[in-house]
């Protein structure tokens, strides 16, 4: 398969898990995550380090990591929000670790009982950390309700811009942009990427979107449009969106990677693999909805991957 122009992350282990009720068994995670490698997907957000008491979902997450590490080729991420969970992530192994820093002022206090200041000392504090016991790990500051709050409605535009710069000068290796709660269009997305890349560069991070009023494509395409290359997406669309009952929350993985195979922009991901993938993750969660268009629908006639639809 051609060297992938996009990388598809996949966040369903770690952001879809914890957004469902049930707690996938440990074996059915490994069986996923091995599925997903299989696929050609290389990179995963595996698990978040949080206390279990709050996140029973995420309690085997350095067993968890442990297993990820040793698939070949694979960059393991961890969700950490404190430095506390940075130490028990790095300590497990991890490649990569992702801060969620809010642009809302009221989602931050909601989310991680923290102002955007005190988010952004943390990230201070974890890149320190990482620098002085694991200096090969990377560090991104997701910015989430980049596009707007379920709290506070509107987030202005300066504020997400200003908290990106600040994360990386505080030590985060990219800053990417995360429509929590799907409230982001197409123009908005353009817009707002455009200003962080010419702000941040090459430390311009990921576009994670939603599909909650079902724009989470059309916002991906935006983002790609403007430069972005890295996409996070959850496979089965896992992770309802508990603001819109009924919708799925994060963008699904295998229709975002048809979208982008069907342009001719690879993504290094066989798409009969990945939603084959989707046999654990249903076998670990029985009766949890998955949603997906293509998986549904099949691939078209004579369509070969790999192979430009333009």
């Amino acid at each position: 398969m051609p060297h992938p122009d996009v990388l598809i992350s996949e966040v369903g282990p770690r952001d879809g898990l914890q957004s469902v009720q049930a707690t996938m068994p440990t074996a059915d995670k490994l069986r996923w995550i091995d599925a997903l490698h299989v696929a050609g997907v290389r990179e995963i957000e595996v698990a978040s380090f949080v206390p279990a008491r709050l996140l029973p979902q995420m309690a085997d997450a350095a067993e968890v990591v442990r297993h990820a590490v040793l698939l070949p080729g694979l960059t393991v991420m961890a969700l950490v929000p404190n430095r506390k969970g940075a130490e028990a992530a790095l300590a497990a192994g991890v490649h990569k670790l992702t801060m969620p820093v809010s642009a809302s002022v009221a989602h931050s206090l909601a989310n991680v009982r923290k102002t955007r200041e005190e988010m952004v000392q943390e990230v201070r504090a974890i890149a320190a950390l990482r620098r002085d016991i694991a200096p090969h790990v990377k560090l991104e500051a997701g910015i989430s309700t980049a596009f707007g709050c379920t709290l506070q409605g509107e987030v202005p535009e300066d504020e997400v811009i200003r908290l990106a710069v600040q994360c990386v000068e505080a030590g985060a290796d990219e800053s990417g942009l995360s429509d929590t709660v799907g409230y982001a269009n197409p123009a908005q997305v353009r817009r707002l990427f455009r200003r962080l890349r010419a702000e941040l560069g090459d430390k311009a991070g990921a576009a994670h979107m939603h599909n909650t009023r079902g724009l989470g494509l059309a916002n991906c395409l935006a983002a790609y449009e403007e430069g972005v290359r890295t996409f996070d997406a959850s496979l089965g669309g896992l992770g309802g969106c508990p603001y819109a009952p009924g919708a799925s929350g994060n963008v699904v993985t295998e229709d975002l990677v048809f979208m982008f195979e069907a342009m001719g922009v690879h993504t290094g991901i066989d798409i009969g693999r990945l939603i084959a993938a989707r046999a654990p993750l249903m076998a670990g969660l029985p009766g949890e909805p998955v949603y997906g268009m293509t998986p549904e629908a099949g691939l078209p006639k004579g369509f070969i991957q790999g192979k430009a639809h333009a």
